[in-house]
């Protein structure tokens, strides 16, 4: 019998409750053994509830049994989150997350501390929900020199994006149908404003470059600025606009970053809309490889937990996974990244424009008051620095190659 505990019982935690009683022979085929949740811990009661029978509030109650060989994390946030898993690791318990914030602060240190007692830390559900990358990064696709990992990581915007293309919708139309269908929180920052993807990317780009990756020194730009008139301009080359988090090596620098881009037709996150998510891994020999599904949610996001379970119980006392180092990795400044930019300007503003960034051909998206352009490929300061001259600027975004 393989015994479980589970921390937090919110909307991921009671997925692997029922993941667990719902799978059963699927697990005793897949894991070896039958997997039974013997604890959860959580602060409320249930009074009524199936998971009364197992409700706990001491933590210690599980550190303390040496029944419990794999312990489930979903409370979120990172302490008192990390505490607990790092007292589950040192007793000397394998320990499975879907906690982002977790992983991108203390990921290193856990995953040492892992290797340390002969355990696991896996954390497969914390990019990407049902969606797995995290294992294939780790195992798969080890041979090749990863160049670059882009993706919509974030269910919430992606799906407002594509209320506000599909349907006209504002920002802040799309926002309250996204909250009223349970796709946005109340307080939804974390995820309009990319802080949401910001933390995913930087544990994908820590694994990928073998050192910790700290989210803060990533360039971190939401959505909440995207207009109708940046989809009028979007519609009238063919593109789409998606929030992109993406990691980069060029020219021997290391670019992470998070913002609005206008995707083309034929690249593989072009077609991925709604509240679905969509990464692109690209390696120097494999070339693009693309994982797509859903990247939330309880059911999805729960299965990749209990898959974590499964892989830690046919692990007992090998530790999978090195992870990265807890050194940090510099990123290059992204003003030296060079990229083009779809830019909107007043119509009194057309010599400015073209005084600051050369000629080019005004695009007429039917905005009154207002045209479009393309730039040339430059870099984020050159950009910076022809845009000052242009005080009539409405808005600019990035184009993904």
């Amino acid at each position: 019998m393989i015994q479980i505990a589970v921390m937090g019982f919110g909307t991921i935690g009671s997925g692997v409750f029922d993941v667990v009683n719902t799978n059963r022979e699927i697990l005793r085929k897949n894991a070896g053994d039958d997997v039974e949740v013997k604890y959860v811990l959580d602060i409320r009661e249930f009074p009524g509830q199936p998971v009364e029978k197992v409700l706990i509030h001491d933590v210690d109650t599980i550190i303390q049994d040496p029944d419990v060989s794999i312990v489930v994390e979903t409370m979120g946030g990172v302490e008192p989150a990390f505490t607990f898993v790092k007292k589950a690791l040192e007793a000397g318990k394998s320990v499975a997350t879907s906690n982002k914030e977790l992983v991108a602060k203390k990921g290193a240190e856990l995953l040492a501390l892992a290797k340390e007692k002969s355990v696991n830390f896996f954390f497969e559900a914390s990019v990407g929900g049902g969606i797995p990358i995290i294992r294939p990064l780790l195992s798969c696709l080890t041979a090749d020199d990863i160049e670059e990992v882009t993706g919509i990581l974030n269910g919430t915007t992606n799906y407002i994006l594509t209320k506000m293309n599909r349907e006209g919708m504002s920002f802040e139309a799309a926002l309250k149908e996204a909250q009223d269908n349970g796709f946005a929180e109340r307080k939804p920052e974390a995820d309009v404003e990319g802080y949401d993807a910001c933390r995913k990317i930087a544990i994908l780009s820590s694994i990928v470059l073998g050192q910790r990756v700290d989210f803060e020194d990533i360039y971190t730009e939401g959505i909440s600025k995207v207009t109708t008139e940046d989809f009028a301009y979007a519609n009238k080359l063919g593109w789409e606009i998606k929030l992109l988090a993406s990691s980069q090596k060029a020219d021997g620098n290391v670019y992470a970053m998070v913002a609005p881009a206008l995707v083309k037709p034929g690249h593989p996150l072009y077609a991925v809309s709604d509240v679905f998510n969509g990464i692109m891994v690209h390696g120097n020999m494999v070339d693009d490889v693309m994982f797509y599904g859903r990247g939330a949610g309880k059911d999805a996001t729960a299965s990749a937990v209990v898959a974590d379970v499964v892989e830690a119980a046919k692990n007992p006392g090998v530790t999978v996974y090195g992870g990265w180092t807890e050194e940090k990795k510099a990123l290059s400044d992204i003003a030296t990244s060079r990229k083009q930019f779809l830019v909107r300007v007043k119509n009194e503003g057309l010599e400015a424009a073209r005084a600051a960034f050369g000629e080019f051909d005004a695009m007429d998206a039917c905005v009154e008051g207002e045209f479009g352009f393309l730039t040339k490929e430059i870099s984020e300061a050159e950009f910076a620095e022809a845009a000052a001259k242009v005080p009539e600027m409405l808005h600019r975004i990035r184009v993904q190659k």
